[in-house]
């Protein structure tokens, strides 16, 4: 009697769904504005956002260690793999005679969009009724930041806590390492700490898991 292996894929369905909604919501919007050759060059802008999205948080807090590994690096072998965004682009460019520019205005577009519902996943929702865990120190969390390029994740290290009159943590401060690396792939400055409210902030893995690892 054979055997069947059935792999459940919960994680990257849920990642496909995300990229199908907002691709699609996006090209009833735009569609019309692309060519064959346009709407081929946005779908590898669309699959590099993707793919640059942070695998692992190893040593985030060592000035010496390698920025944090990426689907990226994986499939193309390389350490620098997306460059930043050629310039700014405005709203205006979706309807600009240069094809580019209107690709990267809708690349622009889709980072902004996916990346919302990207972190919305990762974040547990509760009823209010129910008790939340505060963050802790050691807790690995990304930043959201509205004014970060395209591709960029700023990922950071929670060093301290703050409690409000309630007993419950609403801000946090973080150690975060620069992101820009020398030419063999170590850090170019010393870590810096900054301070974020929580509403600012998801959980990416736990003071426990982040110990054992």
């Amino acid at each position: 009697m054979s055997q069947v292996l059935v792999i459940w894929g919960g994680s990257w369905e849920r990642q496909i769904r995300t990229v199908r909604n907002v691709l699609s919501t996006m090209m009833d919007i735009s569609g019309a504005q692309l060519d064959d050759e346009s709407l081929t060059t946005f779908f590898c802008e669309a699959e590099a956002i993707v793919n640059s999205r942070p695998l692992t948080v190893d040593s985030i807090n060592d000035p010496d260690s390698l920025s944090p590994l990426t689907p990226n690096h994986l499939l193309t072998m390389k350490s620098k793999i997306v460059l930043p965004p050629p310039g700014v682009f405005q709203s205006a460019d979706q309807y600009s005679i240069k094809r580019w520019r209107r690709v990267q205005h809708l690349s622009n577009e889709f980072w902004s969009r996916w990346r919302k519902e990207f972190l919305h996943s990762l974040q547990q929702r509760q009823k209010w009724r129910n008790q939340k865990r505060n963050l802790q120190v050691g807790d690995i969390v990304t930043v959201k930041d509205v004014n970060l390029p395209r591709n960029c994740w700023r990922l950071g290290r929670i060093c301290k806590t703050f409690l409000s009159e309630d007993g419950y943590v609403r801000t946090v401060e973080l150690t975060v390492g620069d992101p820009f690396l020398d030419t063999k792939g170590k850090r170019t400055s010393a870590l810096k700490t900054i301070q974020r409210p929580i509403h600012k902030l998801v959980l990416l893995v736990s003071s426990d898991i982040a110990d054992q690892g």
